[in-house]
C-alpha cells in the first residue's frame, strides 16, 4: 500500500520520528518533536496520518502505539520523487549535481566509486 505524498511539515516530522523509532506513543512522539505542539494536537495529527493511510495504531495498556504503514524504502522513494519533481524539474542530472555540490568535500573515494558503479549499472540497464 502506498500513501499519498501530501504531508504537512509537522506530519513529516512525526513520520520521521516513527521511522527512526519504529513505533511510538503520542507522548513519545511529542517528546521527540522540536518545538512540540500540545499533546492533543499531536494526537490529532496522528489521527490524520492514520486517516491518510500513513500510520496505524494498536492499543498497549492505556495508550495507543503508532507504527508506519508505508515501508521506509517506499517512503524514501516517494520523497525523492517529490523533491525531484518540485525542485529539479524532474531532472536526475540536476539533483545529482546539487547533491555533489553540497557534499563533495565529505564524500570518500569509496563512496564515489560506489556512485560510479551505480551510474554504470543504470547505463547498462537503460540500453
Amino acid at each position: 500500500m502506498t500513501a499519498p505524498a501530501t504531508l504537512s511539515r509537522r506530519e513529516r516530522q512525526i513520520m520521521d520520528i516513527l521511522y527512526q523509532r519504529g513505533q511510538a506513543s503520542a507522548s513519545e512522539v511529542q517528546q521527540a518533536m522540536e518545538s512540540a505542539p500540545g499533546y492533543s494536537a499531536v494526537r490529532a495529527m496522528l489521527r490524520v496520518l492514520e486517516e491518510k493511510g500513513h500510520v496505524k495504531h494498536r492499543p498497549e495498556g492505556l495508550k495507543y502505539v503508532y507504527v508506519p504503514v508505508v515501508e521506509h524504502d517506499t517512503a524514501k522513494r516517494s520523497a525523492v520523487k517529490h523533491v525531484l519533481d518540485t525542485f529539479f524539474n524532474g531532472s536526475p542530472e540536476q539533483i545529482v549535481a546539487a547533491l555533489l555540490d553540497v557534499s563533495s568535500t565529505r564524500l570518500t573515494s569509496d563512496e564515489l566509486d560506489r556512485m560510479s558503479e551505480l551510474i554504470a549499472q543504470a547505463r547498462r540497464e537503460g540500453k
